[in-house]
């Protein structure tokens, strides 16, 4: 395979990853996979690094789009993306100590409750419910930031997905305002890795680069198609991802696994 349809394909599947985090997140697993394949000779560490960097400027290009169109409850958002940005650290730093395997199995089984519970509920996340946001919810809110941002920090795939669901189940979001709600807090999640990726060298700028202007075409057409489309379609967005996940994650487990 010749570099430059290496450098070809991995721009299109950048691309691909940029579309789907902006519309409803769970795009690293389809740019990471990518990354993998495009870069066999680099660490593990430089490939979750120089992802690190396309995703976050993608994603805060679909947020300045998200944020001229969709009110943002920042009273609820700001101490849930401060949560994650700090819990995303220690998530990093603790990468030697968590087995990723148990954490595969307990996302899996995660992932399907999700899907299960979204197909069942025909209305969830369709209409945008006024929830006053008091020091309940915004605990709630620091609780699940802590909980998927060190997620985030040692695992990450379907980070993104994880988020949009609690802000629609738990908060009253419909699914685009949940989608622009989980951009935010990632932003923090993506920070806080880098700030531990980039000192260590484990991040390839030029590479980085290149994947950072796909995923960010991909972001902007996502949001295009979110905002266009509205909740109904990323909520059936979000159902096709999580089967997509599924399928990946069970894979992964159940015939890669040695």
């Amino acid at each position: 395979m010749t570099v430059e349809y290496t450098l070809v394909a991995l721009g299109f599947f950048a691309f691909c990853g940029g579309l789907i985090d902006a519309a409803v997140g769970g795009g690293g697993l389809v740019q990471v996979p990518a990354l993998l394949h495009a870069l066999p000779q680099q660490s593990l560490a430089t490939v979750f690094g120089t992802n690190k960097l396309a995703v976050l400027l993608g994603n805060c290009f679909s947020i300045s789009r998200y944020l001229r169109r969709i009110h943002i409850a920042w009273k609820l958002i700001l101490p849930t993306m401060i949560a994650a940005f700090i819990f995303s650290f220690l998530g990093a730093f603790s990468v030697s100590l968590i087995p990723k395997e148990a954490m595969e199995y307990v996302v899996f089984v995660v992932l399907i409750v999700m899907a299960v519970y979204t197909f069942a509920k025909k209305d969830l996340g369709r209409v945008h419910r006024s929830v006053e946001h008091g020091p309940k919810e915004i605990v709630l809110g620091v609780f699940f930031g802590a909980i998927l941002g060190f997620y985030d920090g040692v695992f990450g795939p379907g980070s993104g997905s994880l988020l949009l669901f609690v802000f629609v189940k738990y908060f009253g979001f419909d699914f685009l305002n949940a989608s622009a709600s989980a951009k935010l807090v990632n932003l923090g999640t993506f920070s806080a890795a880098l700030f531990f990726f980039v000192p260590s060298g484990n991040v390839l700028w030029l590479i980085g680069g290149m994947v950072s202007l796909c995923n960010i075409a991909g972001a902007l057409t996502g949001v295009f198609l979110a905002l266009r489309y509205g909740s109904g379609f990323i909520r059936i967005f979000f159902l096709v991802l999580l089967v997509f996940l599924i399928g990946r994650m069970g894979f992964s487990i159940f015939i890669e696994a040695p």
